[in-house]
């Protein structure tokens, strides 16, 4: 069995969640010794498809002419597609519409979360679909005291500093509006946002927020990977403020990297990451602010060993060993 992992426009994707789920889906498969290229001239068995442009779309009709099997990896729906661009609420039924398309050409669909796949199914995709993680690769954060002192010496904060980290692209879905909120609310408090995409295409109110000149609020984009390891065990408390997603890498490198954690209470977290038991959630930005001061001021209970637990059950090597098994039963079927 050989896999062709195929990624449209992976250079400018590389550096976001989905960038980091396809270097998962590689590491998966080389820990399971599986053979695979990214080279769609080689031959191969099945095509495994992880993008929705128009290259993947006519990539899976050459496969589907040639009798290859097809493995569409549905990470993307209308629901997470709004809100993240100028105009894209205006453009999500004819996005809905054609990854649809896209996705149906699929002998298989994974997506990342039951979540995701109920949405799917919502959609009337009537092809097999399967949830799976798309996985964190836990030695690459595991919690690393060293680097979080280099996270710290980074922005200039001192050991006293209470430190709060988000990360993410510049748009609305992922909450950075709350963010710069809560760091308004509290200036005792360092606020630390990680992660870039062009202003270009951001609406109004989200340029505004970036730009917003505060003595404790940092927008230092795109960072190195070991200042992002280093952010997850040098800050005091991670918060997830986005209001949809698909899965969130982003929570289970916090989950490895042992950081107090908040997220927003939100569907797609509610059958793994538990209120109370192994995160904290917040509805709104008053609940943030409130969960922030009490993990800050210990008057709750820290979570990470729960939530390091969140990670192990998704680590790589056994996300990789659910792919072979939807690869075999892919291949078997006539």
């Amino acid at each position: 069995m050989k896999v062709l992992l195929y990624t449209e426009n992976l250079k400018s994707i590389g550096n976001s969640g989905l960038g980091k789920a396809i270097k998962h889906q590689k590491r998966a498969l080389e820990d399971n010794n599986i053979d695979y290229t990214t080279n769609k001239n080689e031959e191969y068995d099945i095509v495994h498809i992880n993008f929705y442009g128009p290259k993947s779309y006519f990539l899976a009709k050459k496969a589907k002419k040639l009798g290859k099997k097809i493995i569409y990896h549905a990470h993307s729906t209308e629901e997470d597609f709004k809100n993240s661009f100028i105009f894209s609420n205006l453009l999500s039924p004819l996005f809905k519409k054609w990854i649809i398309k896209c996705y149906s050409l699929g002998d298989y669909i994974i997506t990342p979360t039951p979540y995701s796949k109920r949405i799917l199914e919502s959609y009337g995709i009537t092809r097999p679909i399967v949830a799976i993680s798309n996985g964190i690769d836990m030695q690459a954060f595991e919690r690393n005291e060293e680097k979080g002192l280099k996270f710290r010496e980074k922005f200039n904060f001192d050991k006293n500093d209470k430190v709060i980290i988000g990360v993410g692209l510049y748009i609305e879905r992922k909450g950075i509006l709350d963010f710069v909120e809560l760091a308004k609310r509290m200036p005792e408090y360092k606020f630390v946002w990680m992660g870039y995409s062009p202003l270009a295409a951001s609406p109004k109110k989200i340029k505004d927020a970036v730009n917003t000149k505060l003595p404790n609020l940092f927008f230092p984009g795109y960072v190195e990977f070991e200042i992002l390891q280093g952010a997850y065990s040098g800050a005091n408390v991670y918060i997830f403020p986005t209001l949809e997603e698909n899965e969130g890498i982003p929570a289970l490198e916090a989950c490895t990297s042992k950081i107090d954690m908040i997220v927003r209470d939100i569907p797609v977290f509610e059958s793994w990451l538990i209120n109370n038991k192994n995160v904290y959630k917040a509805k709104d930005v008053n609940e943030f602010e409130i969960l922030i001061k009490k993990l800050i001021n210990k008057e709750i209970p820290s979570l990470t060993n729960e939530a390091y637990q969140v990670a192990l059950d998704r680590e790589v090597k056994k996300v990789g060993k659910q792919l072979i098994e939807v690869y075999k039963k892919v291949l078997n079927e006539k």
